[in-house]
């Protein structure tokens, strides 16, 4: 729905001309032929800083143009403002905006953020379930990459609880927590999990080649 990307990109600047219009007719003819623009240019502005421009970054992620992200997250300017689900969203986003940059103090700290915002029923909820399961598995993989195996653990275990939004997270989890398991000596755990993420057979480039690395040796170990 091109347009209405194009919408979402001036819905304030939009709401700003039909305000401008909303006053004119107002001096003009009265307030009641001015009513529809004034309605109209609340949607718009009210619209701008509750929701914002988060629509416009699917594209941009699926692309993976993080330029183009990054953009429209720097057009947000009062992220508090945004109602909580889309600023989880908000937060998200930059938290992976970080970890492709990897400046992974912050991932950290916008990732939790995040999670701190999820929560809710209904259809929603279980979108915002997934999304959490998503994030604290990122939470996890960042206590890998500071060598924390136990806070990693937790996160991971807790991701999979939540649920994952489709196999390759789900892949990506029982292989982090197979080199968790194996790293502590508990090799019967390891293989378990190894076992786990080859069946969901991920087509991820990265995560397919951790699986045909770890295979190499992993029927080796004892237990």
């Amino acid at each position: 729905m091109k347009w209405l990307n194009t919408f979402v990109k001036f819905r304030l600047w939009i709401g700003i001309v039909l305000l401008a219009l909303a006053i004119f007719t107002n001096v003009q003819a009265g307030f009641w032929p001015s009513f529809v623009l004034y309605l109209f240019a609340l949607i718009c502005i009210v619209g701008h800083f509750l929701i914002g421009p988060m629509r416009l970054i699917q594209g941009y992620m699926e692309e993976g143009d993080m330029e183009g992200a990054k953009k429209v997250l720097d057009s947000v300017w009062f992220p508090a403002l945004l109602i909580k689900p889309i600023r989880s969203v908000y937060y998200t986003v930059k938290g992976n905006l970080d970890m492709a940059n990897q400046n992974y103090e912050s991932a950290e700290v916008n990732l939790k953020k995040s999670q701190s915002l999820m929560g809710g029923g209904g259809i929603l909820g279980d979108q915002m379930k997934q999304a959490e399961g998503a994030n604290k598995l990122q939470l996890g993989m960042l206590a890998m990459q500071k060598s924390d195996f136990k806070q990693a653990e937790s996160y991971i275990r807790a991701a999979i609880r939540a649920g994952l939004p489709d196999k390759e997270n789900e892949a990506a989890a029982y292989l982090q927590l197979s080199s968790i398991m194996i790293n502590k000596r508990e090799f019967r755990a390891g293989k378990d999990y190894f076992r786990k993420a080859k069946a969901l057979k991920p087509t991820t480039p990265q995560i397919a080649d951790q699986i045909k690395q770890m295979e190499k040796y992993i029927s080796r170990m004892p237990g």
